[in-house]
């Protein structure tokens, strides 16, 4: 089996924060104790499925995101982009 996993953590770390910021605002909006408690058990088992799939190193890798470099996959310009659009 291949070393990657079949769905990025990125997308994966995306909607754990969603989950969680869903909970709080149900949470705070006062909706029924069962919607809180499902968003808040969807919220604990995404980090759960992650640790069971990839094992502890995947689990760091969705709680702490690697620092660097930022502009590797984004909609960043290259050096050569930005000189153009200065000039």
């Amino acid at each position: 089996m291949s070393s990657h996993p079949l769905v990025p953590v990125a997308r994966t770390r995306v909607k754990l924060a969603v989950c969680a910021a869903l909970t709080v605002v149900a949470v705070t909006a006062g909706l029924p104790a069962w919607t809180v408690a499902a968003l808040a058990l969807t919220s604990i088992a995404i980090p759960v499925a992650v640790l069971l799939a990839g094992g502890a190193p995947l689990l760091w890798e969705l709680l702490l995101p690697p620092f660097g470099d930022r502009t590797e996959g984004g909609l960043a310009h290259t050096p050569e982009e930005r000189d153009r659009l200065v000039t």
